[in-house]
């Protein structure tokens, strides 16, 4: 298997490990994109967690491929900074660049850096039945240095209280974090409770199953976007999202989504009539970031808020996370 046919490990949501289990470590929760990244000498090679090559994209980070002793297969988060904080914004529009040219533009502009949390493999052994405490405490021992600030491997905190580093996440505009089991393997493509999440905001993807027009302002361009997660049934509705979009954003989504009209609902049952009314339906295949309040007893959003786009996600493994 090839290192980008190797999905990541995800994590699932789930509460703080008691105070008193120390078999726990803790991380930082990123608000970037995740990446697989192969070193082996020559210009690092980067994998989105499906698989696409995404290496263009992110030129500023060439030379962690010859960081450390390769050949070495690493895990992590590519982020943009923006006041010091992850931004998803200010990522958003080095993600889907595929011109080399365009990439260097983009990253004299806004810089992005490579967090490092793991390695699954180094000099030709796979690490990924190696327990995560043991493959953490190589990481620290590899020495990959900070190319300038493009890359570096953030802190994983054992022996602590979960709830402390939890506020300190809360303190510094942080998502949350993840809690990592510190006996668990590494298992690719899987979402397991041996990594968990615990957000201070809830946010997570959406499939986008159609849109409504919008009026005043937005006369002539996206008002709301219908949003669904896949379910037993099929695609279920969840509400839409009518804020958080520049008008950039705008007209790449209006692009996007004309290329994707169909005639037909592609949720599993009926919207409401006020949301259905006058709704341009598209085909299933759009993914976007959305933070919210809460989920109501129905199932729906409340308070939500579009964050961004998101081209690593498959649409067929969008489900309810919380």
């Amino acid at each position: 298997m090839t290192f980008e046919q190797l999905s990541p490990m995800m994590a699932v949501p789930g509460p703080l490990p008691r105070d008193d289990d120390l078999s726990w470590a803790f991380e930082m929760k990123w608000d970037g994109v995740r990446a697989l990244a192969w070193l082996d000498g020559g210009p690092v090679r980067l994998a989105s967690r499906t698989g696409r090559d995404i290496t263009v994209a992110y030129p500023e980070l060439a030379a962690l491929g010859s960081a450390g002793d390769g050949p070495l297969l690493l895990d992590g988060e590519v982020v943009a900074f923006e006041d010091g904080r992850p931004s998803f914004a200010q990522l958003q529009p080095r993600m889907h660049v595929t011109s080399a040219a365009a990439a260097a533009r983009l990253a004299s502009r806004i810089p992005v850096s490579y967090l490092i949390f793991d390695v699954l493999s180094a000099g030709g052994r796979s690490l990924l039945d190696v327990p995560y405490g043991q493959r953490r405490e190589l990481l620290d021992r590899l020495d990959l240095g900070t190319g300038g600030g493009s890359w570096q491997v953030p802190p994983s905190f054992t022996g602590h209280p979960g709830a402390g580093i939890l506020a300190v996440s809360r303190q510094h505009g942080l998502e949350g974090i993840v809690a990592k089991r510190l006996n668990s393997s590494y298992q690719p493509g899987r979402r397991s409770p041996d990594w968990r999440k615990i957000k201070n905001v809830l946010r997570q993807e959406f499939v986008v199953g159609g849109w409504r027009r919008g009026q005043g302002g937005r006369t002539g361009q996206i008002g709301s976007l219908l949003l669904g997660v896949h379910g037993p049934g099929g695609l279920a509705y969840v509400g839409h999202v009518g804020t958080g979009f520049t008008e950039q954003t705008l007209i790449t989504l209006g692009g996007r989504l004309a290329a994707l009209q169909q005639a037909a609902s592609p949720f599993a049952s009926d919207l409401p009539r006020e949301h259905a009314r006058g709704a341009v339906w598209v085909q299933p295949r759009l993914v976007v970031d959305v933070a919210f309040a809460v989920w109501t007893p129905e199932g729906r959003l409340r308070a939500a808020s579009y964050q961004g786009l998101r081209n690593d996600k498959d649409p067929a493994n969008v489900t309810r996370e919380t």
